[in-house]
């Protein structure tokens, strides 16, 4: 379970200066980023683009100091530090009927979008042999990895990290994909931010004891960008791609606050120019006053906008700190890794169809595995191959797999079938 912790003020000698998926870098100077242009239309309060001048703490100030109000999310076991916790039986219950599916999904969507920006799952997975069996998959990769020379650090240098990590479980344990995967609360909290067709991607870290803090950043799109290009952006678009991610974290072991999870400045996404203000210092050194942790327990799971100031803490136990963080993307948007999504969905679809068929998983948990899995979006494609037939959108791969289901298709014809798919989208 999750247990009551205070703020946290960190001491700025133990945060490291980095984001949460590259090396640190120094940042450029915002002086170097132009003025921000007026709007031609006084009628809007947004400029057209954001400058240097569009930095305003004291506005800043007033987005954070807002407080949750437990009456606007009633489906939450309880709020702890502005962060609404939902206890995981109670949403699975929630998913028996339409009605609680609409409900929580919209509870979910606005807290994300309109209130702190963050909700944590108590008990994400009721049962945590899929996470631990992942674990031991993710500690096999890890080993092959290293014995090859080709893992990578992470951004803290010397810990350890595996990029797509989605795709290389799927492969080397299907089993233990759809077992994990095939989670409903995953699904639900993608689809309540990105609707249908999300796309998943994962990376596991592991922190070592010893390792400091991040420098509290934003994330996916603009968060990993140069301030200048940031800069470059009109300023609705750098609010728009907010909503094109979805970051999540599954906790692979227990993290006790001495282990460093994630610190969150509940509401801070709210400030429209925050992809500049994530590389002012007056505004790291307000998050490192406000910002809130709560501990997590094996099993639970955290979702935050991608805009919101966030950085991992200092891991001072004598544990490792092991997460399986997820990076959703919607439908359309582009995610940051590179996914043979074709040769994913045909090592699982026959693990789905044979646990459907058996009664060890039902059609959510299904849907949820395969969603993670294929290609949910009809786009980009070659509309002279493959033309809408029936309707506007071309055939998806999710769609496919699922009918493939439903009709009964042996792996082999799915097969098949992709490959076709795949030649149709050729230009």
């Amino acid at each position: 379970m999750l247990q009551n912790a205070g703020p946290i003020r960190l001491d700025p000698a133990h945060v490291q200066r980095g984001s949460l998926v590259r090396s640190a870098r120094p940042r450029a100077d915002l002086q170097e980023v132009p003025m921000a242009f007026e709007p031609t239309d006084r009628s809007s309060e947004l400029p057209a683009f954001f400058g240097a001048a569009s930095l305003d703490l004291d506005a800043f100030r007033r987005l954070c100091d807002r407080k949750v109000d437990p009456a606007d999310y009633p489906h939450a076991a309880e709020v702890r530090h502005d962060i609404p916790i939902y206890d995981g039986g109670d949403a699975r219950a929630l998913l028996a009927s339409a009605d609680g599916v609409v409900s929580l999904r919209s509870e979910w969507c606005t807290a994300l979008r309109d209130g702190p920006g963050v909700i944590a799952i108590a008990g994400a997975f009721d049962d945590v042999a899929p996470v631990d069996r992942s674990t031991d998959v993710f500690r096999a990769i890890v080993a092959d990895e290293r014995a090859a020379g080709s893992g990578h650090g992470d951004h803290f240098g010397n810990n350890e990290r595996i990029w797509n990590a989605l795709q290389k479980v799927g492969l080397r344990d299907p089993e233990a994909f759809v077992a994990y995967y095939g989670n409903p609360l995953l699904a639900l909290a993608a689809e309540a931010w990105l609707g249908p067709g999300w796309q998943m991607t994962a990376q596991m870290n592991t922190v070592k004891p010893g390792s400091d803090a991040q420098a509290p950043h934003r994330d996916y799109h603009l968060g990993f960008q140069d301030p200048r290009i940031v800069a470059a952006y009109p300023a609705h678009l750098q609010i728009a791609s907010q909503y094109l991610t979805l970051q999540g974290a599954v906790a692979h072991v227990d993290m006790p606050l001495a282990s460093g999870p994630t610190r969150f400045l509940p509401f801070s996404q709210l400030y429209p120019a925050g992809y500049l203000a994530a590389n002012d210092d007056r505004f790291l050194d307000e998050f490192d006053a406000r910002c809130v942790q709560i501990p997590f327990a094996k099993g639970d799971a955290v979702f935050f906008s991608p805009a919101l100031l966030h950085g991992a803490g200092s891991n001072r136990s004598s544990h490792d700190r092991i997460a399986n963080l997820l990076q959703i993307s919607a439908a359309f948007g582009r995610p940051m890794e590179s996914i043979d999504r074709r040769a994913l969905l045909t090592a699982v679809y026959p693990v789905v169809a044979r646990r459907l068929a058996d009664g060890s998983l039902d059609a959510a948990g299904a849907s949820a595995a395969l969603t993670s899995a294929a290609d949910g979006y009809s786009f980009p494609t070659n509309l002279d191959a493959d033309p809408p037939i029936g309707g506007n959108a071309p055939e998806t791969a999710l769609q496919m797999a699922q009918r493939g289901l439903d009709e009964g298709w042996a792996t082999d014809r799915l097969e098949r079938e992709l490959e076709a798919y795949a030649r149709r989208r050729l230009p």
